[in-house]
């Protein structure tokens, strides 16, 4: 017997259109016998909703040095690869992240694996991200590079060439480098004007500083 929710969809058969094969349907009455309408051809009738497969695995999150442990029970079917985003919703956190390292077993780890297999999922929140940021002054001299991390939603996106502020730092971005397991970027290093990163992507971003009295002798 399930416990789906009114409103939630689900793969069935459909006597009308799709006896052999599933088409989505929508729960209108959940129950052991649950009233659906399949969403191909609108007919309504009653099935029972086998319930999900699900396993128990083990997720590190880390966020800014700091790191936690959870078990989660995820759907046994399918699998599972480093750069994958998915929320972590147990009752000490809800937050984004991204999977960093998949773990089979004691000094075993895989880029993808069968979600059935796996006993740990490392990963890294995305939500919100502290990024490192290397500013030099305007005149060029290296010595009085600094640096700072600036504290902004997962996606938000730095561009090259874009001048931004934070608080009373301002600064314009010259160079974004890319973490490792940041997806679908063609180069670890963007410096051309337009070039376009967000925060969860990144490792850290070069900047010239534009605050005003950064560099003042008082």
């Amino acid at each position: 017997m399930s416990d789906t929710e009114a409103g939630a969809r689900v793969g069935l058969p459909c006597p009308s259109c799709s006896p052999s094969e599933p088409t989505v349907h929508e729960v209108l009455s959940p129950g052991g016998q649950a009233t659906v309408r399949c969403t191909e051809c609108d007919h309504t009738h009653k099935s029972e909703i086998p319930e999900e497969e699900t396993v128990s695995v083990t997720i590190v999150v880390s966020q800014d040095g700091d790191s936690f442990t959870t078990r989660m029970d995820v759907p046994a079917d399918g699998d599972v690869g480093t750069g994958e985003e998915f929320v972590v919703d147990t009752d000490d956190a809800l937050m984004q992240v991204r999977i960093t390292d998949i773990e089979l077993g004691p000094e075993e780890r895989v880029e993808e694996a069968d979600i059935t297999d796996v006993e740990t999922l490392w990963t890294r929140a995305v939500d919100n991200v502290a990024v490192p940021v290397t500013l030099h002054p305007k005149d060029g001299d290296a010595d009085q590079t600094r640096s700072l991390r600036v504290n902004v939603p997962g996606d938000y996106e730095f561009t090259v060439d874009e001048t931004v502020e934070f608080g009373e730092e301002q600064f314009t971005v010259e160079g974004l480098q890319i973490r490792e397991d940041a997806p679908e970027y063609r180069h670890e290093k963007l410096d051309h004007p337009g070039d376009l990163a967000y925060a969860k992507d990144l490792k850290r971003v070069y900047a010239r500083d534009e605050t005003l009295t950064a560099w003042s002798a008082w």
